[in-house]
């Protein structure tokens, strides 16, 4: 086998992926605080065309040095919003008609294998932040809590790990026909 050149992948302009169509899917990260996070978060999201990601709290805006090193362009692609509060973010989805899920450990959540998604909804995950995971109250405020089920002593992942997990099983979901 032969690994593909870049000019071999086909891939869209970023003229072509902002005309393109997007996975119903917004990815809300509260208070993140690495910004290598955040670029791998922008960087998975648009190699599956997330609609948008919600930087709330302290996660960091672009343009950045750090953000980019990860991101590698993808914060230019990725449309993004920042809210002060991640409420307000959330409230403003549910208004929109959007389903929230919070990427977090609670009762009763849902293995993120067991979910079953709509192709005619709209979502939104809320990814935490690295050491206090998802605030209480955006928990209280989602619709459900997916989690990731884990066999090792370590009790989270990596929230850009994390991010790339569930947003891999929304695509399989909402954009791979």
């Amino acid at each position: 086998m032969r690994k593909l050149k870049i000019t071999e992948m086909g891939r869209m302009s970023v003229e072509e992926f902002h005309a393109a169509d997007k996975m119903p899917l917004v990815v809300v990260l509260d208070d993140v605080r690495s910004m290598y996070n955040v670029g791998s978060v922008f960087r998975t999201s648009d190699a599956f065309r997330v609609s948008a990601i919600y930087l709330c709290g302290i996660t960091a805006q672009p343009p950045h040095p750090e953000i980019h090193k990860t991101a590698l362009g993808a914060e230019d692609t990725v449309s993004w919003q920042h809210f002060d509060n991640t409420m307000d973010a959330i409230q403003s989805l549910k208004a929109d008609g959007f389903t929230i899920f919070s990427i977090e450990q609670c009762e009763g959540s849902t293995m993120l294998q067991s979910i079953q998604l709509d192709r005619t909804k709209k979502y939104a995950i809320v990814m935490g932040n690295e050491v206090k995971g998802v605030k209480q109250e955006v928990v209280n405020a989602s619709h459900n809590c997916l989690e990731i089920p884990q066999y090792g002593t370590k009790h989270s992942l990596n929230v850009s790990t994390t991010a790339g997990m569930v947003i891999w099983e929304f695509a399989k979901q909402l954009l791979i026909r």
